[in-house]
């Protein structure tokens, strides 16, 4: 098959090139999905899960790609809650090759149907940013209706999904960001924007919770602005600052069938959107994942028409 492949930390995405893997095989309760599209998170490319396996063995060359939509292909032993030729979407296993190629070995439990009239595109658009989100407002940041929400990086990735899933549970949202970032923060549903490069972020006020994707000294400035009982929420690693009476926690996201199906729903019924920047094509993902710009939205590589 034909696969994105990464040899060196060290050279990032410039180190990526096209080559002809083996198929993969499935093990027990895995499944092999034909992808046809993956997500690609431009910062994965520093974690050591890439290049190492469960026991910290080297595994490169190794194929990164976390985020998978396409067609149940083969069942591992054991394997059941899918079949073969269910369109499915998901969050592939940290340590093993990933999606960037045309076949990808993933353990069941971390797929979720993905419904007919949902583009493959969009699925794999979902995964992380989806799943990121819900987790950090209503697992980790224990969201409750009516709050105030700090959302950094509101018209980013993660960002817009934690803002439109918000509004949609009650909250009022203030999305922060560049200035460009502005009316896609407020198209996402927030209703106030706060432009880190030039407003004061301390004339915010008061908040319920944060959620943090920055870290540093935006971190530290935030964790100020949190109300009694209040929650920080990151995933900029671990937070450098306590709320002084509320709490702070960073996670890592995983995969979850239910979270998903949710997720999936909204996007269907228009409640979510995604926020897709490039569609490129596995021939082109190389190029298309080392841009000479700054890019909007998340890339996409389609890997099957």
């Amino acid at each position: 098959m034909k696969a994105i492949v990464v040899t060196d930390e060290a050279a990032g995405t410039a180190g990526m090139t096209l080559r002809e893997r083996p198929e993969p095989e499935a093990a027990g309760n895995d499944v092999v999905v034909a992808v046809h599209a993956s997500g690609f998170t431009p910062g994965e490319l520093t974690w050591p899960s890439n290049f190492t396996d469960r026991l910290g063995r080297d595994r490169t060359p190794s194929i990164p790609g976390h985020e998978v939509a396409g067609v149940v292909s083969a069942l591992g032993y054991g394997t059941r809650g899918l079949s073969v030729g269910q369109r499915v979407f998901g969050l592939t296993d940290w340590t093993r090759d990933g999606t960037l190629a045309e076949y990808v070995a993933v353990e069941a439990r971390n797929l979720a149907p993905l419904p007919g009239d949902v583009d493959f595109t969009v699925g794999a658009s979902l995964p992380i940013s989806g799943l990121t989100a819900w987790q950090g407002l209503f697992v980790h940041g224990r969201f409750e209706v009516g709050q105030s929400i700090l959302v950094h990086g509101a018209a980013g990735g993660v960002g817009s999904m934690v803002t439109q899933l918000a509004r949609e549970a009650g909250a009022y949202v203030i999305g922060t960001g560049r200035a460009a970032d502005r009316h896609s923060a407020l198209d996402f549903g927030a209703q106030e924007f706060v432009d880190l490069e030039n407003d004061s972020l301390e004339d915010v006020g008061m908040v319920d919770v944060v959620f943090d994707v920055i870290g540093g000294d935006i971190q530290k400035r935030s964790a100020g602005l949190i109300r009694a009982g209040g929650m920080l929420v990151t995933i900029a690693g671990p937070p450098e600052a306590q709320p002084a009476d509320g709490l702070a926690v960073d996670f890592v996201v995983e995969a979850d069938r239910a979270q998903l199906g949710e997720i999936v729903q909204r996007a269907r019924d228009g409640r979510l959107r995604t926020n897709i920047g490039i569609v490129a094509t596995l021939n082109d993902a190389v190029a298309a994942l080392n841009p000479t710009e700054r890019l909007k939205g998340k890339t996409i590589i389609r890997v099957r028409p």
